[in-house]
């Protein structure tokens, strides 16, 4: 019962001389015997766990203490209590001296074999509680665990259940941050794709930004988001779109907390990053992180797919050669901005534009050059629009453009600063340089106009055509067209 070296303490409490000497003496030098008078014992002063394991207590003393004082010598759960009984103190039965809160009880003459005993029965019933103390323990440690376990593949299950409920990303993202609240207090949530350009090395980057941050926090986090992506993709940035989306987040810059930087990958590798805005002092336990890299991984992959289905729907939706949209994509928007305009009283303009003796050129040059011609007006016409307009190829030369809340005074101006940028561009091509002009129709809706979207193309289609009977490189407006009637008449 020494445990390297040390004493094991016991209390006695109003031993006489010749019981504390004759308990000391069968117990033996492992153990110390701290023998304190009646009322003296300090019960209020000890730790739990600098309790004695054994307190030897004559019954003679115990009949003498108040109530309240046995009650405090039954609280002490880490102590067997142990009951001494003169020769002439009437018998107790065991239901009695369990009653009073003893282990068990002995009579004088204290013998050897009758205090070993006695602390045997102790010690045995000491080390019994222990063992089912640690077996409490670790169940309930086992219950805890199998509950955190629990809670993460709850966590988990629903987070891959919203994540792959939507195709659109910024509705992917706005999710997630609402989910990973459930893990870790999440300010910010943002993230950034890229995708490199295999004949330049370069990158594009598409950022995707809450809405609400405002102007000079939104620069400083395309500024920390650019800079992740160059680390991370290790080539140089070719350009960059913001792209805005309601995550409700709270508006801070990134040195506003802590960034916590996720990778976000496919099947084919790493193409973005996620950005959790966290408080300073965020501390995850090793299973949270655990959680925290499978959701990341669970995302990725939802938005993986996701840009995958946005790439074959621009594909689907747009031109392959110009990257404009195309006649169906642009006929569908026709009729809804139609209807808009209708609706709501907004004006709608429309320009239809046809390059001169596109013909010529691909006659005298060959096609691949004509493709060139057909793609430098593409870019040309799309960033001459507003995000709201509708920029599209008709068919061959021939190209549109919607332009909603747009009269056709305004229209007419657009048109002809179009037409005199076309006019000066200048295409190189196996060495030789060549040009080309466009004719240009304009029509537009009144405020309040019940027309249908064909007469509203066959307007534009009629101003284009006096456009090209005026000699071409010119715009016309279908109130032109109008007027060249009436005179005809």
């Amino acid at each position: 019962m020494n445990h390297e070296g040390r004493q094991e303490t016991m209390w006695g409490l109003g031993l006489n001389d010749p019981e504390a000497a004759r308990i000391q003496e069968a117990v033996g030098e492992g153990f110390e015997l701290r023998n304190y008078p009646e009322g003296r014992a300090p019960l209020d002063e000890i730790a739990p766990e600098e309790q004695p394991g054994t307190t030897w207590i004559p019954w003679r003393i115990w009949e003498s203490i108040p109530e309240q004082g046995k009650e405090a010598f039954r609280e002490m759960e880490h102590t067997q209590r142990i009951l001494i009984q003169d020769e002439d103190d009437r018998v107790m039965e065991l239901d009695e001296v369990l009653e009073e809160g003893f282990l068990t009880a002995i009579r004088a003459p204290l013998t050897r074999d009758k205090v070993q005993d006695a602390l045997f029965r102790a010690k045995e019933v000491t080390s019994l509680y222990s063992d089912i103390y640690r077996m409490t323990e670790e169940i309930i440690l086992e219950r805890e665990l199998l509950k955190r376990k629990t809670d993460q593949l709850l966590f988990l299950n629903r987070f891959l259940t919203n994540a792959t409920g939507s195709l659109d990303p910024a509705e992917i993202l706005g999710q997630a941050l609402d989910d990973l609240n459930l893990l870790l207090p999440v300010k910010l949530l943002q993230a950034a794709f890229w995708q490199r350009n295999a004949e330049t090395g370069e990158s594009e980057v598409e950022l995707l930004l809450d809405a609400r941050l405002g102007k000079d926090i939104e620069a400083k986090w395309i500024e920390f988001l650019l800079d992740t992506a160059l680390r991370n993709e290790g080539g140089p940035i070719g350009g960059f779109q913001v792209e805005h989306m309601d995550t409700k987040g709270e508006p801070l810059p990134p040195e506003a907390g802590r960034s916590v930087i996720l990778p976000l990958a496919g099947p084919q590798g790493q193409f973005g990053c996620l950005a959790l805005l966290c408080d300073r002092e965020i501390r995850l336990a090793k299973d949270q992180v655990q959680t925290l890299k499978s959701a990341v991984r669970h995302l990725g992959l939802a938005l993986n797919n996701a840009r995958l289905y946005r790439e074959v729907k621009i594909r689907a939706d747009r031109d392959g050669l110009t990257k404009l949209h195309n006649r169906q994509t642009f006929d569908r928007r026709l009729a809804v901005e139609l209807k808009r305009s209708q609706r709501y009283g907004n004006s709608l303009a429309l320009l239809m534009v046809d390059l001169d003796h596109f013909k010529q050129v691909n006659d005298t040059h060959g096609h691949a050059a004509g493709d060139m011609v057909l793609r430098e007006v593409g870019a040309l016409l799309q960033d001459s629009v507003r995000s709201c307009d509708i920029a599209a190829r008709f068919g061959g030369e021939e190209f549109a453009l919607l332009l909603p809340h747009t009269h056709e005074a305004d229209a007419w101006k657009l048109a002809d600063r179009i037409r005199r940028r076309i006019e000066k561009l200048r295409y190189n091509y196996a060495g030789k340089s060549l040009s080309i002009t466009a004719s240009i129709g304009v029509s537009s809706l009144a405020p309040g106009c019940l027309d249908k979207e064909n007469d509203l193309l066959l307007r534009a289609d009629q101003a284009l055509y006096l456009a090209k009977a005026n000699g071409r490189n010119t715009v016309a407006t279908s109130a032109q067209c109008a007027n060249s009637r009436s005179l005809s008449s």
